[in-house]
């Protein structure tokens, strides 16, 4: 096991399972990317760039994303955050609040912006 599938799962519950929830669906829409463990955090690289990571904090997890600013989200589900120029972030709370459809197509916008 890698270090970042290690810091998955030692995550406390519920965050546990919100992780491993991510992990699943980011690793569906993508594939092709690398789960690779930087700054003691779980980072997804594409084609050598930093597609997003996950990031459990006390209360929540953050699945954030460096290219934030790029991304269309008319519906503002993106979280600035403190001190933040480029990266946002999704929250969730509990499993409940993952919104598979809204992260699918962040996700694939995220794609196509490091491809090109």
């Amino acid at each position: 096991m890698n270090p970042a599938e290690t810091y998955i799962l030692s995550q406390p519950e519920p965050f546990k399972r919100i992780l491993l929830e991510l992990q699943v669906i980011i690793e569906h829409t993508a594939p092709e990317a690398e789960l690779l463990y930087k700054w003691h955090l779980p980072f997804y690289y594409l084609n050598g760039k930093m597609f997003c990571f996950l990031n459990f904090r006390k209360r929540f997890v953050d699945l954030s994303f460096v290219y934030g600013t790029d991304l269309n989200d008319p519906d503002k589900h993106l979280i600035a955050g403190e001190n933040r120029k480029r990266l946002r972030s999704l929250r969730y709370h509990k499993l409940e609040d993952i919104d598979a459809e809204v992260l699918i197509e962040f996700l694939k916008q995220l794609k196509v912006l490091i491809k090109n």
